[in-house]
This record gives structure tokens, sequence and C-alpha cells, in this order.
């Protein structure tokens, strides 16, 4: 059971790695109608499978006013991050993306002590410290703030937050979430279509198709993960969620030939120490080695 798991997270976190590849498919076709095609045939296939599953009494039954509200956020977060990173990939920008889901655990830690009132011990601020360090360099070195990276880090932090305070779960939620969007989304593709700058069925069939796939290549590394999440622990988990990254920062660099010299090397070196600080220093604290560091509390 334990090595399925394993074997579908690192499938799930794979797919997301290569997920650039798909999205420059279609670099034609602008992000924002991609964001739509993403959140309206996820929607529709995410329903399909809870019917099939047939769990959409169970579904139903969960809605209430507070979970509506909580998912309404969670909604607008994930589609901030799904437009800024459709838009980033397609506009020469993959490097920058993987950059912003390298500081994106640093950062998630950062807000459980702010908005979840958790306590750090003492030595978790180094790896916190550096990767503000690593991205002051890099807004040198860019000559603007990397703010792609940022963009797509806090949004997915603020989402992790969200659905860390919100009752369903995976495949629950990411259909409510989509099912918020879906009316909004169908409505702009209406108008661009009604408009004539619409893309879908107005192009090659392999390009209408990859649009209609917008929904799988998104449901289905879910649920992967969903499946993987409840056989591995979390600390696994917590390995495995660099793969993406990795292959999208490898992608950048050897198959599109994003400009990548010293000085980004430098500030990217600086994030990847940071990671290897906070994961050396939470082994330790798992070991029982790390347990005579201070604890800071909230007071």
């Amino acid at each position: 059971m334990k090595n399925k798991g394993l074997l579908y997270g690192i499938i799930a976190y794979i797919l997301w790695g290569f997920f650039p590849i798909y999205w420059r498919l279609l670099q034609e076709v602008p992000a924002i109608e991609l964001l739509g095609h993403r959140i309206a045939w996820s929607f529709l296939l995410l329903a399909v499978v809870i019917l099939f599953m047939r769990q959409w009494s169970g579904f139903r039954s969960a809605l209430n006013a507070r979970t509506f509200r909580v998912y309404f956020i969670a909604a607008i977060l994930i589609g901030v991050n799904w437009l800024t990173y459709v838009w980033a990939v397609n506009a020469g920008f993959i490097i920058e993306t993987s950059l912003g889901y390298f500081i994106n655990p640093l950062l998630s830690v950062l807000m459980g002590v702010f908005f979840l009132r958790e306590r750090l011990r003492s030595a978790q601020w180094i790896p916190i410290a550096l990767a503000a360090i690593g991205v002051a360099y890099l807004t040198f070195a860019y000559g603007r703030l990397p703010w792609i990276a940022l963009l797509l880090a806090f949004s997915f932090g603020f989402y992790g937050l969200a659905k860390k305070l919100a009752p369903l779960g995976s495949v629950f939620g990411l259909t409510l979430e989509t099912g918020i969007l879906f009316l909004p989304a169908v409505a702009y593709l209406g108008w661009a279509e009604a408009s004539g700058s619409a893309s879908f069925l107005h192009t090659d069939a392999a390009s209408n198709l990859l649009m209609v796939g917008a929904g799988v290549v998104t449901t289905i590394p879910l649920l992967l993960f969903a499946s993987a999440a409840k056989q591995i622990p979390l600390s696994m988990i917590g390995i495995l969620q660099y793969l993406a990254p990795t292959i999208q920062f490898l992608l950048g660099i050897l198959v599109y030939k994003e400009p990548f010299d010293r000085s980004r090397l430098i500030g990217f070196g600086i994030v990847w120490l940071a990671l290897v600080v906070f994961w050396v220093e939470n082994y330790l604290a798992s070991r029982g080695w790390a347990s005579p560091l201070p604890v800071l509390s909230e007071e």
C-alpha cells in the first residue's frame, strides 16, 4: 500500500513538473482563455468523477454558507495562481515559476506563524531568512522584483492556508472551487466566441483537443496526489513536492533555453541552501537532536 502511494505521489509531481510543455503547446491561445477552459473542463470532469463514485449526495450535503465562503476565497486564489502560471510559462518565465514553488514551503511555514499562531524553533528562522536574502539578491540580479515567483508563492501559500481551514477533501474541494468559477469562466468563453476572439473551435483539431484536455491534466494529478496523501507520510510528501519545480527549472534551462546567468545561479543557490537547511533542521528535530533549541512563542 505504501509503495503504491509513493508511486502515485511521484507520478503526480512529475506530471505537474512537465506542465510547461503542455501549456507551451497552446502558446498562441491567450492565458485567460486557457484559464477559462481549465476551470470549465475541470469542473465538468470532477462532477463526472463524483457522480461515477456515487458521492454527489454527499457532496451536496457538505455544502453550507461557511463552506462556500471559505472555498470562494480558495477559488479566487487558485484562479490567480493558475492564470499567473499559464501566462508566465507561455511568456518565457518557466525558471521564475519554478522559483515560486521552491519558495512556497518556506512561505507556508511563515504564514503558519502569523495566521495560525504556530511556533517555530529558533533554528527554523534561518532558512526563512536565507530565502528572503535569496529573493532580495534576485531582485538585484533581475533589476526588478521577481513578481511572478512571489505572486505564485503567495497565491498558493494563501490557498494552502484557506484549504487548511476548509472542511472538504481534495476532490470535493476542487469541485466546489471550480464550480464557483465555472459560470464566470463559461461567460468569458461565451463572450470571446461572440466577439470573434475565441481560439476554441477556430484553430486546428490538436489545439482544440488540448484545450478540452486542460481539465484532464488538472484533475488526474490531483486524484493521484489525493490517493498518495492517504497512504504515505507527510514528510515524504514534503520531499516529493520539490520534484515539480526541479523539473520545471530544468525544462526552462535545457529545453526552452531561458537565460540563467551566474548572478541568477547565486540567487537560486541561496534559496536552495535555505531549503536544505530547512529539511536538515526538521530531520534533526524529528530525531530529537534539535530538541535543546529554544522554542519561540507567539508572546
